[in-house]
């Protein structure tokens, strides 16, 4: 299980999370910090278990940053980690089933086969303010951690 949940760093700042496909775990289990302005959270649970039906209060949020989670519907693709700076910190490889959460930093993707990717954000990207898209490094120079 501890290959089952990715975190990419650098210089000790979280960049992103990869939850592999066969993550399991029991019970209720949020994987990043309250103070992100995008929650994930993973529930296994036993049949018959209810979850309360429920309405979420209005309220109202600043937030500074946007961050990502990407589902991998189908295929193979390479996601290319870079931090703040621009820098590239390492790639990985996710398929069908894995999901990814980006955090802070950069990214960028290849797909390795035909697929199928599902993101979700905090709200489309403004007009007058869109994201910052850099040249990648080259890909000879990337080196795929399993």
């Amino acid at each position: 299980m501890a290959n089952d949940i990715i975190r990419i760093t650098s210089k000790k700042k979280l960049l992103a999370i990869i939850i592999k496909a066969k993550f399991k775990q029991d019970g209720l289990r949020f994987l990043v910090p309250d103070e992100f302005p995008q929650q994930l959270g993973y529930m296994k649970c036993s049949k018959g278990h209810v979850i309360v039906s429920h309405l979420h209060r209005p309220v109202l949020r600043r937030i500074k940053l946007t961050q990502e989670v990407l589902f991998i519907r189908s295929g193979k693709v390479r996601v290319d980690f870079y931090d703040e700076k621009r820098d590239y910190v390492e790639s990985r490889i996710v398929k069908q089933g894995d999901l990814v959460f980006l955090a802070f930093g950069g990214h960028g993707f290849e797909f390795l086969e035909d697929g199928e990717m599902m993101e979700v954000k905090q709200g489309p990207f403004l007009k007058e303010i869109q994201p910052i898209r850099f040249e990648a490094v080259r890909k000879d120079k990337i080196k795929l951690k399993k």
